[in-house]
């Protein structure tokens, strides 16, 4: 696995292209270098194969311009934060060596979507210790970062993606498996892809407008965050 800036961990294929597509396209223009890691295949999904979702997952990645992209089989629907798959996971992270790992929230309604959150928030933590037996040397990233598109809390930042939008649109339509064709049967879980872009465009516009742009994708963290220069610091208080 190639080293990457950046490392969004998710529970399922297309997970990470709803939630922060935009920001890893926007943090690719800006320099850095991207990857994701998926840590199910999607196999209880209503629609669509394993293998047909690996094959979408790949046309997203190329989309996204990220460097690689891993899927791993650790149980779509039966996730655990095992001492087993926190080790898989944190050998990726050493593999991969990001500064910043992304997340979803650590609370959801798909109970593998708030797992990934604490297993990876775990498998951070031990890929940076010296003896906890994994392959080569020992890394933590710097910084972890939790979408929060699908919760309603109050971000730490949002990053503003609106030259990327339609970008961010483009990986997401590659999951047609999930996304297009007839959806009447399951329309309450999956949105027809209209409705579905609906939702994203209302979503990202929402974020975009509480700063003065277009789409912006929100994201929280569990620290405080420094400012070093509260002159230039860019959204007006009045």
């Amino acid at each position: 696995m190639q080293h990457v800036d950046i490392l969004a961990i998710a529970a399922h294929p297309d997970d990470v292209e709803l939630t922060a597509g935009g920001t890893l396209l926007a943090m690719r223009d800006r320099g850095y270098s991207t990857g994701i890691l998926d840590l199910t295949r999607g196999e209880m999904g209503t629609r669509g194969t394993a293998e047909l979702r690996a094959e979408e997952a790949e046309a997203a990645r190329e989309a996204l311009g990220a460097r690689f992209r891993k899927t791993l089989d650790l149980g779509d629907s039966r996730l655990a934060n095992s001492i087993e798959n926190r080790m898989r996971v944190a050998q990726e992270i050493r593999n991969a060596r990001p500064r910043t790992v992304i997340l979803p929230y650590w609370e959801g309604r798909h109970p593998d979507h708030y797992t990934a959150a604490h297993l990876g928030y775990e498998a951070c933590y031990t890929a940076g210790l010296a003896r906890a037996g994994l392959d080569g040397e020992r890394h933590r990233p710097h910084k972890i970062l939790y979408s929060t598109i699908y919760r309603d809390v109050p971000p730490s930042f949002v990053v503003d993606i609106s030259a990327y939008f339609d970008q961010k649109l483009r990986a997401i339509e590659c999951f047609q498996s999930q996304f297009t064709g007839d959806m009447s049967e399951i329309v309450t879980l999956f949105p027809a892809w209209a409705r579905l872009v609906d939702r994203i465009r209302t979503q990202c516009r929402f974020y975009g407008h509480q700063v003065g742009v277009e789409y912006a994708e929100p994201f929280v963290v569990k620290e405080i965050l420094r400012i070093d220069d509260v002159v230039d610091l860019p959204v007006p208080s009045i």
